[in-house]
């Protein structure tokens, strides 16, 4: 004889507080992208799934939640056609559809990405990584999604960089060099300043539409640092690397201006309600702390901040 099993998570709770997340986290699935007539862009995506929950509610239907996902995922496996950032909305509208409690649903992916490029002196094939960044929140009223990645390049400090022209420019005038002709060769031959490893990050949340284009996302990210760095280099490229992150030495803060600014140039189709998010953070060279800065922004608000 069966019997029915009692659904435990309807049932209200000792305590009755509402939460505002609970769900999954740790998903793995293949993903992939359409790239047109090139083959698709495989991706092993990891995936967080949230809803929110209210008082009277005990807990959410877990499995729901991951049956969910693996049947949109299935769906977008055979697709193909798919951005990262629809994936994650059709994932948070389906979510509230099957969830008749809740009001909200967020679902959001991380993936690495390789492309291929070549190197800047050398022409040297070589790999990139970035990762990517994709989620979206959907409520009965709209779904916002958000797509970015973070990507790893090269800053140098302009503090320790001034300092060692200065000692650069008080030696050459000991040996005799006119200030003129010093002043052009400091000009010229960058000093040494301490380098970090610098990490930006880069995410614009809208409401799907228009489309962004994730390369160009990663572009302006990488382009924001001192200089691009390169997995696999030779030793023009180094100094390619090197002679130009010394030109073009940051702060940390120097790194999220040149975000905001590349975004404003790179994205100034979007809305006024469309939100940036911005974050840099560098592993230091000579200190044991790491250094780090980031700001959110509409882009209203930044076209009106930069005089756009």
């Amino acid at each position: 004889m069966s019997h029915q099993l009692p659904d435990v998570q309807a049932s209200a709770p000792d305590v009755t507080v509402g939460l505002s997340q609970v769900g999954v986290t740790g998903v793995e699935k293949l993903v992939k992208l359409a790239r047109g007539d090139d083959r698709p862009i495989v991706l092993m995506a990891e995936f967080e799934v949230f809803v929110d929950l209210p008082s009277g509610r005990k807990g959410i239907d877990m499995s729901r939640n991951l049956a969910t996902i693996d049947e949109i995922l299935e769906e977008i496996t055979r697709e193909e056609a798919y951005r990262v950032e629809d994936v994650c909305g059709d994932a948070a509208e389906r979510l509230l559809e099957k969830h008749d409690y809740t009001t909200t649903a967020e679902v959001s992916m991380s993936a690495e990405l390789v492309t291929r490029e070549e190197t800047p002196a050398s022409g040297l094939e070589t790999q990139s990584t970035a990762t990517i960044l994709a989620s979206a929140t959907a409520t009965d009223e709209v779904t916002r999604a958000e797509i970015g990645a973070e990507v790893t390049g090269m800053t140098v400090c302009p503090c320790s960089q001034g300092m060692s022209e200065s000692r650069a420019r008080e030696e050459l005038h000991r040996l005799g060099v006119d200030e003129e002709t010093a002043e052009t060769f400091l000009e010229a031959v960058p000093q040494p300043g301490h380098s970090q490893r610098g990490h930006a990050t880069l995410t614009i949340t809208t409401d799907g539409s228009p489309e962004v284009d994730l390369r160009d996302v990663i572009d302006v990210a990488r382009d924001s640092m001192s200089a691009r760095i390169y997995n696999m280099a030779k030793r023009p490229d180094e100094d390619h690397m090197t002679y130009h992150a010394h030109a073009n030495a940051k702060f940390v803060e120097d790194c999220v201006r040149a975000l905001a600014e590349g975004a404003l140039s790179e994205f100034d189709h979007l809305a006024d309600d469309a939100v940036i998010r911005m974050k840099q953070s560098n592993d230091e060279s000579i200190h044991q702390h790491n250094a780090h800065a980031e700001r959110e922004v509409t882009m209203g608000d930044l076209r009106a901040e930069l005089g756009e």
